[in-house]
């Protein structure tokens, strides 16, 4: 396992310069890879060929339109029932009652029940709770290069600097997983923008 030192920049130029910043701090190429992170839920597969399914918040969707349809059905079987009885219409509308209600209450359900995800801001040495898009440069580094890689990264632009451990194989970090939670570096002062 390696540690990686890593940061996000809003444009490939701005990365390039932090990588050449690395390397005059005496960064060997094969210690630097610049890298594009798509935005959250557009990742189609990353390393280990999982397939990123949900988004962010909808794993009770699920749960929240079974709710949703069964109460909204319920009603509508009950105004449904009214309407029968006061105003004469056919039985058979009680159906179209009951199934406009359970749609209508699944939908509800589903929007009630997913989550937004909202980007906290983390402290140092903790975890944010989703990786934003951009570039990232990231920097195979050792106990001794760790802070400065950091400070680097940081003092020509780079965001969210995080600290990870992860496998580095001929320049590149082979296992890097966009989904992963990030943790920010205790090494530099959090540097959060949008």
């Amino acid at each position: 396992m390696s540690m990686i030192v890593a940061a996000r920049f809003d444009a490939f130029a701005e990365a390039q310069e932090a990588g050449r910043q690395l390397f005059k701090k005496g960064f060997k190429e094969h210690d630097v890879s610049i890298f594009f992170v798509n935005p959250m839920n557009q990742h189609e597969h990353h390393s280990h060929g999982r397939h990123v399914e949900a988004g962010e918040g909808a794993e009770n969707a699920h749960k929240g339109a079974i709710a949703g349809a069964a109460l909204l059905a319920a009603a509508g079987a009950v105004i449904g029932a009214v309407a029968w009885m006061f105003s004469g219409i056919p039985a058979w509308s009680l159906v179209i009652f009951v199934g406009v209600g359970g749609y209508i209450g699944s939908l509800g359900g589903a929007l009630v029940a997913t989550k937004a995800s909202a980007v906290r801001p983390a402290r140092r040495g903790q975890a944010k709770e989703i990786r934003r898009a951009g570039v990232l440069i990231a920097a195979h580094v050792v106990p001794e290069t760790e802070a400065i890689a950091a400070q680097t990264l940081r003092d020509f632009g780079g965001k969210d600097v995080e600290r990870a451990g992860g496998h580095w194989r001929d320049g590149d970090w082979v296992d890097f997983d966009p989904t992963k939670t990030p943790v920010l570096s205790d090494k530099v002062p959090a540097h959060q923008t949008a």
